[in-house]
């Protein structure tokens, strides 16, 4: 296991009480005290602090297209890529089971680990340093200029599209799963009833798969 110091480093936090970093670092398979009650308590920490940026980054946007900017940076799959970036895996406590399963590297480890390091620093240093910690973590992503009109989703401008015009909606149908339990890969079928074309689009989670199907559909209805 590497040393926490280049962990501290790339949170740019210290901990004055270094229990609550042992506590977020530990799986259920490892015993207990665990990260369980430290992974609620960073998710909503999490929503609130992005919350919050949204809404003094996007000063016209309204409602619901801050809810769908917030959801796709307060999400499992942003999470374990979060997780990733500072090999969160490595410094995980599991017990042998879920160690030899390859835990370290499972999406809902990573992502639900990630949460309870927020909620660690949020313990240990109050709201302030979890903000700071968030927004670092966060700082590419977050303050990535999005133009105005990507703000909505393939999935919902499709869906729009297909309301205005009174055609039928969209369907999505999984048509693979592969890779293993935990790291699985969905490819995912578009399909509208009334035109001939249909699309396909894959990635780690279902959403994804289906939002990259309906990108593509968009783009096929639009040069039509």
């Amino acid at each position: 296991m590497p040393s926490l110091d280049l962990l501290l480093k790339h949170l740019n936090y210290n901990f004055t009480q270094p229990a609550f970093l042992h506590e977020a670092l530990t799986h259920s398979s490892a015993g207990t005290p665990n990260n369980e009650r430290m992974e609620f308590l960073g998710d909503a920490l999490l929503g609130f602090v992005i919350a919050t940026a949204l809404y003094h980054q996007y000063n016209t946007a309204n409602e619901g297209q801050l809810s769908r900017l917030r959801s796709r940076l307060v999400n499992r799959e942003t999470l374990t890529l979060l997780a990733k970036d500072i090999d969160l895996g490595e410094y995980l406590h599991l017990g042998i089971g879920e160690l030899n399963s390859g835990g370290k590297n499972k999406n809902s480890t990573l992502s639900n680990a990630m949460e309870a390091i927020l909620a660690a620093v949020y313990l240990d240093g109050g709201l302030d340093a979890a903000t700071r910690l968030i927004l670092h973590l966060y700082k590419e992503r977050l303050y990535e200029k999005l133009p105005e009109q990507n703000i909505k989703d393939s999935k919902t401008k499709l869906q729009e599209l297909m309301q205005a015009r009174a055609n039928p909606l969209p369907e999505y149908e999984v048509i693979e799963i592969s890779g293993s339990q935990h790291q699985q890969w969905f490819k995912v079928c578009c399909r509208i009833s009334n035109y001939s074309n249909t699309t396909e689009g894959s990635g780690s989670t279902k959403r994804s798969a289906e939002q990259q199907a309906a990108q593509k559909m968009l783009a096929i209805i639009v040069q039509e």
